[in-house]
C-alpha cells in the first residue's frame, strides 16, 4: 500500500488496524473465545505492571550488573527478575504441564547435595588434590561404597596429602575441607559448581556452544552418582515432583536417561534394571497422590510420565536395543512410558537421519502391539540452517514425531512451520535453556515470537533447571513476558492450556487437568483483576 492509496488519514489509521489484526490472526491469544471481564482485566494489569517495572526495575542501576533490560542474560539478572512484582505473580499462576525436562536436572541443586549428605556411605573423590588453583576446575565425582578398604580419614584437599582418585566418605570430606578453600561451606561452593553453571562460564569462559556443552555435559555427570542409588533416586522423585508442584505445575513428563543399563542398588552393586527404575517411580507418584489427597489438595497433581532418552551416540545397532527395551517397558508400564527420545549435542551429536531404519522400525513395532508409544524428539537445537543439525527437522517430522524438543531453528522453515501448525505438533520450547547454551544471547532475540505469530502451538518448558537454579516453570514463564510488547498473561495461558493438550496424559487426565487449570486460572485472573482495580483506585 501507498501513502496515494488513503484520502484520510482516518482511513489510513484503519488500514494500519487491519493490517495488524491479519498479521496478528494466527495467534493462539487472538484466535480464542472472547476475554472474560476478569481476564481482560488481569491482562491490563499485568500489561501496566511490565511497563512499570521496565523502567522502576529494570531502568534502575544495579550493582554488577552494567546493562540491566527485560529478558537480559537470565544468570546476570536471576537475582533482580526475582525482586519483581511481576515475577512474584507469576509464580501464582497455574502453569498446566511441563513436557520437557530431564528428570536429572529437575531438582535443585542444593537439596541433591543434602540428599547426598544423608547418606554416609556416599563417597567423593577429585581427579587431583584441591588448591586454591584448581578448586574450580577439579570436578568431584560420587559414589556409594560400602567396603572397609575405603579410605575414611583423607579430605580431597591437598593440605592432607590427598592421594588423586581416592574415595573419602562425603561427610568427612566435608568436615575436613580446608579453611583456607572455606571449611565445609567452600565444600558445598565445589559441589554446586559442578552440578551448575554460572554467569562467568555462561558468559565468558564458556562462551561458545562448544564449551559451554562440554561444562553443561560434566554436571550430569557430577549428579548422576549421587541421584543413579536407589535410596536418594526415590527420594530425588519426591522432591522433583514437589517443586514443580509447588510452582503450579499440575502434570509432569520428564526425560529419563536410560543409556545406563543398570543402577547402583542398596548393596553398592550397579545391578539394578531400568523395570526396577520404572517401579520405584510409580511407587513415589501414587504415594504423592495420596499424600496430597490427606491434605486435600488432590487437585494440584494430576500425575506423571516418563520419555525414555537415550544419546544420540548409539550406532543404529546399538539403538535397537534400547528401542526393543522401552517397548518393553511400555507394556509393563502401559501408564508411565509416554515416548521415547533420542539426546545430546545437536551441533556434534549423530543425525538423525543416521537412526531413520530402527526409528521406522520402532514405529512399526509399536503399531503392529496396538501401544501409544510415539516417538517425541529433540529437534532444531542448533543455529545452523540446512546444516545436518538443522536438517534434523526434517527427519523429526517425517519420522512422525508428536513434539519437537526445543526447535530453536524451526523458524527458518516456512513450510516445516506450515507443517507444525496444521498438523499440531507442539513445539516444547525451553527459553533459559536456550539462552544459557548460547543458542540466543537474550530473550528479545528468541524466535519464539515467530512461532506463536505463525499459529504454531507451543509450551513453555524448563529443560534442567538444577543447571541455571530456575526450578519450576515461573522464571522461563517472566523470560517471555518481559520481553514482548504483543505477548501478555493470555498468551501464556493459552501456553499452558496446550501444555495440558498435547501432554501424553490419558484423555480421562487431560479432562480432569484441563477442569482443574480453569478453576484455579479463573480465580488466578480474577485476583489479579482485583489488585488491578485497587491499584487505579489509589
Amino acid at each position: 500500500m501507498s501513502s496515494a492509496t488513503f484520502d484520510s488519514v482516518q482511513a489510513y489509521e484503519s488500514a494500519r488496524e487491519t493490517l495488524i489484526q491479519q498479521d496478528r490472526s494466527l495467534r493462539l491469544d487472538y484466535k480464542r473465545p472472547p476475554l472474560t471481564q476478569d481476564e481482560a482485566a488481569a491482562d491490563q494489569y499485568i500489561r501496566q505492571l511490565r511497563a512499570q517495572e521496565a523502567k522502576s526495575v529494570w531502568g534502575a542501576s544495579h550493582e554488577d550488573v552494567p546493562h540491566p533490560f527485560p529478558g537480559m542474560e537470565f544468570l546476570t539478572g536471576k537475582a533482580i527478575v526475582e525482586q519483581t512484582e511481576l515475577f512474584k505473580l507469576l509464580k501464582k499462576m497455574p502453569k498446566g504441564a511441563l513436557l520437557h525436562c530431564h528428570l536429572d536436572a529437575t531438582v535443585d541443586a542444593k537439596v541433591l547435595l543434602q540428599l547426598a549428605l544423608e547418606h554416609p556411605e556416599i563417597h567423593v573423590r577429585a581427579n587431583s588434590p584441591l588448591a586454591s588453583d584448581c578448586v574450580r576446575t577439579a570436578l568431584p565425582e560420587f559414589k556409594p561404597i560400602f567396603s572397609s578398604d575405603a579410605k575414611t580419614t583423607s579430605s580431597v584437599c591437598a593440605s592432607s596429602g590427598y592421594e588423586a582418585g581416592s574415595w573419602v566418605p562425603i561427610v568427612k570430606a566435608r568436615e575436613s575441607f580446608d579453611e583456607a578453600l572455606g571449611g565445609p561451606e567452600g565444600f558445598d561452593k565445589w559441589v554446586l559448581s559442578g552440578l551448575m553453571i554460572n554467569a562467568s562460564e555462561a558468559y565468558d569462559t564458556h562462551n561458545t556452544i562448544e564449551k559451554i556443552w562440554e561444562k553443561f555435559i560434566s554436571t550430569f555427570g557430577v549428579a548422576r552418582g549421587i541421584i543413579h542409588y536407589v535410596p536418594i533416586f526415590s527420594k530425588y522423585i519426591k522432591a522433583s515432583l514437589l517443586a514443580s508442584i509447588e510452582d503450579g505445575i499440575s502434570y509432569i513428563e520428564p526425560r529419563i536417561y536410560f543409556q545406563d543399563e543398570f543402577m547402583c542398588g542398596v548393596d553398592g552393586e550397579v545391578n539394578v534394571p531400568h523395570r526396577q527404575w520404572l517401579q520405584m517411580f510409580d511407587t513415589v507418584v501414587q504415594g504423592l497422590h495420596a499424600e496430597l489427597a490427606n491434605q486435600g489438595r488432590q487437585e494440584e497433581f494430576v500425575g506423571a510420565r516418563l520419555i525414555y532418552s537415550v544419546g544420540k551416540t548409539l550406532t543404529p545397532e546399538q539403538l535397537k536395543w534400547y528401542t526393543d527395551d522401552c517397548i518393553q517397558l511400555k507394556q509393563q508400564f502401559p501408564h508411565i512410558m509416554a515416548g521415547f527420545d533420542l539426546v545430546g549435542p545437536e551441533n556434534i551429536s549423530v543425525p538423525l537421519k543416521t537412526y531413520v531404519p530402527t526409528l521406522l522400525e520402532f514405529n512399526a513395532k509399536v503399531k503392529s502391539l496396538g501401544l501409544e508409544l510415539p516417538l517425541i524428539l529433540h529437534a532444531g537445537e542448533t543455529l545452523g540452517d540446512g546444516d545436518e543439525p538443522d536438517s534434523n527437522l526434517y527427519d523429526a517430522i517425517l519420522l512422525g514425531t508428536k513434539r519437537i524438543g526445543h526447535g530453536f531453528s524451526l523458524a527458518k522453515h516456512p513450510e516445516l512451520l506450515r507443517l507444525c501448525r496444521e498438523g499440531e505438533i507442539l513445539i516444547e520450547v525451553c527459553p533459559i535453556s536456550n539462552e544459557v547454551l548460547r543458542l540466543t544471547s537474550s530473550m528479545p532475540m528468541h524466535p519464539l515470537p515467530i512461532l506463536i505469530n505463525h499459529g504454531v502451538h507451543v509450551a513453555i518448558c524448563s529443560d534442567d533447571p538444577c543447571q541455571w537454579g530456575s526450578m519450576g516453570l515461573t522464571c522461563d514463564f517472566y523470560q517471555v513476558i518481559a520481553s514482548s510488547e504483543v505477548t501478555g498473561l493470555i498468551m501464556l495461558g493459552e501456553m499452558a492450556k496446550d501444555s495440558i493438550v498435547y501432554s501424553r496424559m490419558s484423555d480421562n487426565d487431560k479432562t480432569r487437568a484441563m477442569t482443574t487449570w480453569n478453576r484455579r486460572w479463573a480465580a488466578y485472573v480474577k485476583e489479579l483483576a482485583s489488585l488491578g482495580r485497587s491499584t487505579e483506585s489509589q
